[in-house]
């Protein structure tokens, strides 16, 4: 017969809680609205613990950083279509980003909304009978533009923030980064992936005019770098694979040819899962030699407004 045995748990050792280290005390604990239901009270609110702490840091260097270091923004798709543009605009306007990266995606959605009116089409729905991504008149016009600025030896970021600022008709220019972008003057990169977004598909791409646009802007962002160093701050904002990939390979060049710099800046990655890239490329190897790196982790049309609205919210109480 199987004999079965349990310890002798009158021979435990316990110890004090007054001895014991506790991570969670009653002043860092959240706390419920009372007569005042301003953000600032609601910011105020949040538990000092964990994610929200993390929040309060990203927070405090970017508006650190405003008109001291820079700021990039990178950007997937997503985050445009589900209406952030807007936000990241203020945050341009009030000297905090200094420089954004879009994917191609980010760069069609914005550029979408800015001429057209709207953007995000069905896709299943497309699928079905080949209609997807065969809007005419984006491939057209992103895809001329795109080669214009071959020709004249620009980016892509460049050429359709140009494009845009210099059209004659123009739906809803309030919410484009890249109309903003040729506004304020703030440096725009576009990183494509061929084969990869719809403009691709339309009898007017022009690989090499892809190519040679995209390949300059590469080389601006690693120019770009170095003024992260000692207190700038990197947002990858929804991109999975694209920016993450291309930003590391951009501070590759800007360490070699800056003598290691930079470094000591914050890396910060804001997407609905946690992905290997990101969070490698992004926040975990970029600052092994200085800095910190955050996950911050929601749904884009809630995390993201909650941080700009931290950032502006402590630019005017400073």
């Amino acid at each position: 017969m199987t004999e079965y045995r349990e310890p002798d748990r009158s021979r435990l050792k316990t110890v004090s809680i007054a001895r014991r280290p506790s991570k969670v005390s009653p002043s860092q604990l959240a706390h419920p609205p009372g007569a005042d239901t301003s953000f600032s009270a609601f910011w105020q609110s949040l538990p000092d613990i964990l994610a929200a702490q993390d929040i309060r840091y990203v927070v405090d260097q970017l508006a650190r950083a405003a008109g001291k270091h820079g700021v990039l923004a990178m950007l997937g798709g997503h985050v445009i279509k589900v209406g952030l543009g807007p936000l990241l605009i203020e945050l341009m306007r009030r000297h905090v980003i200094t420089h954004v990266a879009m994917n191609g995606s980010a760069a069609i959605h914005d550029f979408e909304l800015a001429a057209y009116g709207g953007t995000s089409e069905d896709v299943a729905s497309g699928l079905a009978d080949g209609t997807f991504g065969m809007a005419d008149e984006t491939g057209r016009d992103m895809n001329g533009a795109i080669a214009e600025g071959a020709r004249e030896g620009r980016g892509m970021g460049e050429t359709l923030a140009t494009y845009l600022g210099r059209r004659r008709t123009l739906v809803a220019p309030e919410v484009s980064v890249l109309v903003a972008c040729a506004t304020l003057g703030t440096p725009v990169t576009v990183h494509a992936a061929v084969g990869a977004e719809i403009i691709h598909q339309h009898p007017t791409a022009d690989g090499a005019a892809l190519g040679a646009t995209s390949h300059r802007d590469f080389k601006r962002l690693a120019e770009a770098l170095p003024a992260l160093h000692g207190g700038g701050v990197v947002l990858n904002l929804g991109s999975a694979v694209i920016m993450p990939e291309v930003f590391l390979k951009a501070l590759s060049i800007a360490r070699n040819l800056h003598e290691g710099k930079p470094t000591g800046f914050t890396a910060c990655d804001c997407d609905m899962q946690r992905n290997y890239r990101p969070r490698v490329n992004v926040v975990e190897r970029p600052t092994l030699g200085g800095g910190k790196g955050i996950l911050l982790t929601g749904h884009h049309e809630l995390l993201i407004p909650l941080l700009c609205w931290a950032v502006l919210h402590q630019l005017d109480g400073q």
